[in-house]
C-alpha cells in the first residue's frame, strides 16, 4: 500500500512539473528601445499577428527569447542587418516582406 501511494505521488508530481514546464511567460505587448535618433516602440503583438502566432519566425534565430538579451541592431547597423538579413533586417530590407529602413526612419524612431 505504501508503494502504491509513493508511486501515485510520484506520477502526480511529475505531471504537475510537466504542466509547469510547458507554461510560457506572456510576451510583452510593446517594447521601447532607447536610441539617440529617437525611441523605437516595437509592437510585439502586431508582429506576432503578422507571423500568424509563430514565435519561431523570429525566436531564437533572430532574437533570443529573453527580455535582457541585446538586439544587436544599433547605430550604423541598419544597412548591414538588411544586407545580411539579420535582426530587424530579416524582414525590413528592400524587396522584403516589410518596409526597408532607408528613408523610413520616422516609422520606427520617434523623437520626443
Amino acid at each position: 500500500m505504501r508503494t502504491l501511494i509513493v508511486c501515485l505521488l510520484a506520477v502526480g508530481l511529475g505531471g504537475m512539473l510537466g504542466i509547469i514546464a510547458q507554461e510560457k511567460k506572456a510576451a510583452p505587448e510593446k517594447l521601447t528601445l532607447t536610441t539617440k535618433n529617437g525611441n523605437v516602440t516595437f509592437d510585439h503583438a502586431a508582429h506576432l499577428k503578422r507571423a500568424k502566432g509563430d514565435c519561431s519566425t523570429c525566436h531564437e534565430a533572430l532574437f533570443k527569447q529573453d527580455a535582457k538579451a541585446p538586439l544587436n541592431f544599433k547605430a550604423a547597423l541598419h544597412k548591414t542587418a538588411e544586407t545580411e538579413k539579420t535582426s530587424c533586417g530579416s524582414c525590413h530590407h528592400p524587396a522584403g516582406p516589410a518596409f526597408e529602413t532607408k528613408g523610413n526612419c520616422a516609422k520606427c524612431h520617434v523623437k520626443g
